[in-house]
């Protein structure tokens, strides 16, 4: 399940109804879909998509979104630091950022017109939009795996634009597992489990 981790006021956000209205104002929606008995380690991206078509059917029709795929980012990766370089910089789109995560772990960091930078910690079940326009951007966990569906209204996808002087310099690049692991000197704490 979704966490959120507000740096400013020092708060984690773990119930999944004060997660919704939480993120709502900022036109964020959150849900979570059933993932167990449904895919195994093996699936492939097409037997992925067959199993939550009716679930992504139906965002389609709700978002006005054309195409579906499947992302699989792990640690072996050809050229994965390269990848994620295009997201890791404070960015937006022209378009929602639509994420079913399927299994791994990454993390959305938000920076609001108005509040606090938050972060929304995603794992295995959990889908959630970034609406167009919203300043953020994505690392992945320490496992440095995420495998996710992802929605788009132009089948040609979507580009960076991104954040002069963003501020995602200002926050830890990863968020961690079991243990608390230090950040570099001047960077914020984001997640301190």
């Amino acid at each position: 399940m979704a966490r959120i981790f507000i740096e400013e006021e020092n708060r984690t956000i773990n119930d999944v109804e004060a997660i919704r209205a939480y993120l709502q104002p900022h036109g964020i929606w959150y849900e979570r879909w059933e993932t167990e008995g449904r895919l195994s380690p093996t699936s492939t991206d097409a037997e992925i998509l067959s199993k939550f078509a009716p679930e992504v059917e139906k965002l389609k029709q709700q978002g006005g979104f054309v195409t579906a795929d499947v992302i699989n980012v792990h640690r072996d990766t050809p050229n994965l630091d390269a990848m994620l370089q295009k997201f890791n910089k404070e960015h937006t789109h022209s378009e929602d950022e639509v994420r079913f995560t399927v299994s791994g772990r990454g993390l959305f960091h938000i920076h609001p017109e108005k509040g606090p930078v938050f972060a929304v910690e995603v794992e295995s079940g959990d889908l959630i939009n970034v609406p167009r326009g919203t300043k953020h951007w994505f690392n992945l966990c320490d496992d440095r795996h995420i495998r996710c569906i992802r929605l788009f209204e132009d089948p040609s996808g979507w580009t960076p634009e991104y954040i002069e002087q963003g501020v995602h310099s200002s926050f830890q690049p990863l968020c961690f597992g079991p243990k608390y692991v230090e950040g570099q000197e001047g960077l914020k704490s984001v997640i301190n489990l």
